[in-house]
């Protein structure tokens, strides 16, 4: 439980939540368009990150690296690197991906752009 909200993220929602749970979605949309604004920032974050990490581990396999092979040469633990590849949003951080990206003959390029208007 974080921030003593308890999530269960396999549950299936009935029609009845879902219609609740969009009504509160346009609620805050209506009162707050700076938080909903702020949460698809995040997520495209998430997307661009899971993308990223989805690369190097396709790069793992058509090597033919298994994630014990990789942990040995990056000096990360198996688990870990598991949890970094199917995590929902993962949050590595740059030296992970860095030495990660180092194992499968990738390199990792930070670019600065300017933000939308």
């Amino acid at each position: 439980m974080a921030n003593g909200i308890a999530r269960n993220v396999n549950k299936k929602l009935t029609t009845e939540d879902q219609a609740r749970h969009q009504k509160i979605r346009e609620q805050i949309a209506g009162e707050k368009p700076e938080l909903m604004a702020r949460g698809r920032a995040a997520k495209a974050k998430h997307a661009r990150l899971k993308e990223a990490v989805g690369e190097l581990k396709a790069a793992r396999q058509a090597l033919g690296l298994s994630l014990a092979e990789v942990g040995d040469r990056a000096g990360i633990e198996k688990g870990n690197l598991s949890r970094l590849e199917n995590a929902e949003h993962p949050n590595p951080t740059i030296d992970t991906l860095t030495r990660y990206a180092h194992v499968v003959g990738k390199e990792i390029v930070i670019t600065l752009v300017d933000q939308p208007a």
